[in-house]
């Protein structure tokens, strides 16, 4: 140990070469730990809804505008607030509208610069001057610096030097990119980082925009949900994820997300939908929502729909039987089917099926690909392993992500953690070992990892063929029911076919004792822990509620779906948790951008404090605290050292 002390010391000498470096840098960490905590920003379920996600983001669920409130208070009008925060949100184009409708753009420009140098100020003092810099803006760091470092008592000299670098700013016309500059950098500043407890992926329109989004952010980490799981598997070239992913975005009228968004080739399987499918009115293939198409094109679409959902329910049949202990063969229907009489048996009763037109499917092999699907699935299988953009979008969530995370005393994830029925943990077999609780997910977690990394080709498609089973699987965490009903969905009218049964831990949320035995499962026994949950929608029209267990398990599912807001009544929920505690945001369903703009209709929030902090949370209180105290322990070593000749200063 001494040993490797020493190696360790001389290593860290490398980066604090003096002891006064060394000295410095202590002063500074511990200085940090007694600033406020920043803002964690908590968002889940956001299914492709791109304009209200960027929406939600650019305000923090509020914070922004609380910001606004903060600094300015009863000496501004409740209605140049909301102007004012408009701004920060979209400047560029709240500008542009402006400018037509503004006779004097000058005094504008310099009532906005103050008014945002003083946003900007509250926004940045409960980080370090150091962090503050590292997010500005180079092209304005030194400018922005020195504005909103100006302390409350200045002589008339200092006050003036402040003014002459507004009036500069404006007089050689920088005003608006400076504008721009300020205003993002309150966004910035506003939430120190952001949480994704899953599903990105599917439903919306703009998956892949979102991405590219998150991509960019400055803190983000993302618990994967079902649906980013199910695209991941596609993108590692397993057959059941990619007919899953395109037969979604065929139902909800967003092929144009693969075409366009990622470049995937769908032609073929358009031509062999309309060689096959196109005498086939594909009635029970209808399209979701209300997709700008023409005829033509809507019934192209429903006829894909069919065609790659047959192709799925083959291609999940032969994952099936390659996989027996998945013990999921009761999924298998296709063998079930009296294709002379159009019914099918299940559980020993007799059903009429709604559609009865099955031109690919040989009675003797259902499960068997045609000559045309086998080609489709091949090309289909190469475009989505070699399309660049989507594989960078996957290495990011395999970066970022995981299937849990403790943070902050906080255990977050989406989905469920699998209980029995008295809500002891329930044990899953996973490739002939058993496995529960915090367990599962990790070795869940490391197979999906090892479908994209394994070097052994049987873990690698062991590893692609789990995320088909955290897909849809009744022992994953991330689906939480028996079955997914998805033939019966389509093809039995019969209601109670399609049920899913749920697993017991969402009936169970409301029981302490099994709450807290899942805290501790992951390591959490503190009375000021909190799971946080994503996955399913709260029907607050119905009267749910998303705070459960007396607060202790907060449902956050955020609504962002079209598709689950009928449902809902609402847009769902989003969380912020500061240095004041815990606040539950419940937002109605966005607009538009557009409107957002020219409105400055923001979308109404209502939000509710789950936990007030008895004193305020500092830095020193968080995990970053934690690892800051152990980087402070481990420089008064090296200054021992220093002090002691075991080292040499590297003057």
């Amino acid at each position: 140990m001494k040993e490797l002390e020493s190696r360790y010391l001389e290593r860290l000498s490398e980066l604090y070469p003096t002891i006064a470096r060394a000295s410095t840098e202590i002063i500074n960490m511990q200085a940090i730990l007694n600033l406020p905590k920043g803002t964690e920003h908590f968002l889940t379920d956001i299914h492709g809804e791109y304009e209200a996600f960027s929406h939600v983001l650019k305000n923090g669920s509020g914070a922004v505008r609380r910001k606004v409130d903060d600094v300015f208070g009863n000496t501004m009008s409740s209605r140049d607030k909301q102007a004012l925060a408009t701004l920060i949100y979209y400047p560029k184009e709240k500008i542009e509208r402006i400018k037509k409708t503004e006779d004097n753009m000058e005094d504008w420009y310099k009532i906005t610069l103050y008014r945002l140098i003083e946003v900007c100020k509250c926004a940045a003092s409960k980080y370090s001057r150091s962090k503050v810099r590292k997010a500005l803006p180079p092209e304005f760091a030194y400018v922005i610096e020195e504005l909103i470092t100006e302390k409350g008592s200045q002589s008339a000299d200092k006050e003036s030097y402040y003014n002459s670098i507004v009036n500069t700013i404006i007089g050689i016309r920088r005003a608006e990119v400076f504008i721009i500059a300020l205003s993002e950098l309150i966004q910035r500043l506003t939430v120190d980082h952001l949480h994704i407890v899953g599903d990105i992926y599917d439903r919306g329109p703009g998956p892949h925009i979102i991405m590219d989004k998150l991509m960019e952010y400055h803190s983000v980490d993302i618990q994967w949900g079902n649906h980013d799981v199910l695209w991941m598997g596609a993108a590692a070239g397993q057959r059941g994820c990619i007919a899953n992913v395109i037969r979604i975005c065929a139902r909800y009228g967003n092929l144009d997300i693969l075409e366009d968004g990622y470049g995937i080739n769908l032609l073929p399987l358009a031509s062999f939908a309309m060689d096959t499918y196109g005498d086939d009115p594909c009635r029970c293939f209808g399209i979701k929502g209300a997709p700008d198409y023409g005829k033509n094109e809507m019934q192209l679409d429903v006829m894909m729909h069919k065609a790659i959902s047959v192709i799925q329910f083959k291609v999940e049949g032969q994952i099936i039987k390659k996989n027996p202990g998945f013990k999921m063969e009761g999924r298998n229907l296709l063998h079930h089917i009296d294709y002379e009489n159009g019914t099918i048996e299940i559980n020993g009763k007799t059903y009429e099926l709604l559609d009865k037109h099955f031109p690919t499917i040989d009675p003797r092999k259902p499960y068997a690909l045609t000559a045309a699907e086998e080609d489709i699935m091949e090309r289909l299988t190469k475009a989505f392993e070699n399309c660049e953009k989507l594989q960078a979008h996957m290495r990011f969530l395999l970066n970022k992500g995981g299937l849990y995370k403790v943070y902050n005393n906080n255990l977050l994830y989406h989905g469920c953690v699998p209980l029995n029925e008295d809500g002891s943990l329930k044990a899953i077999r996973i490739y002939g070992h058993t496995y529960k609780g915090k367990s599962l997910y990790e070795v869940l977690e490391s197979y999906v990892r090892k479908g994209f990394y394994a070097l052994d080709d049987r873990e690698k498609e062991r590893g692609k063929d789990m995320m088909w089973y955290i897909w849809l699987s009744e022992g994953s965490p991330l689906f939480g029911k028996d079955k997914m009903a998805t033939f019966e969905r389509y093809f039995l009218a019969e209601k109670e076919t399609h049920k899913e049964r749920k697993n017991p831990y969402y009936t169970l949320l409301e029981n302490r004792e099994v709450v807290d035995n899942i805290l501790k499962e992951f390591g959490l026994e503190t009375e000021d822990a909190f799971i946080i949950n994503g996955h399913v929608p709260v029907k607050s029209k119905n009267g749910e509620n998303p705070i459960k267990c007396g607060g202790k398990v907060l449902v956050i599912d955020g609504g962002f779906s079209k598709a689950y807001q009928k449902e809902t009544g609402i847009a769902g929920y989003t969380l912020i948790y500061n240095s004041h505690g815990l606040i539950l945001v419940a937002h109605e369903p966005f607009e538009s951008t557009e409107a957002a703009i020219e409105k400055e209709s923001d979308i109404h929030s209502d939000s509710v404090m789950v936990k007030r902090a008895a004193e305020r949370k500092l830095v020193g209180d968080t995990d970053v605290g934690k690892e800051l105290r152990e980087q402070i322990e481990d420089l008064k070593m090296l200054l021992e050292a220093y002090r002691s000749g075991r080292i040499a200063e590297k003057v």
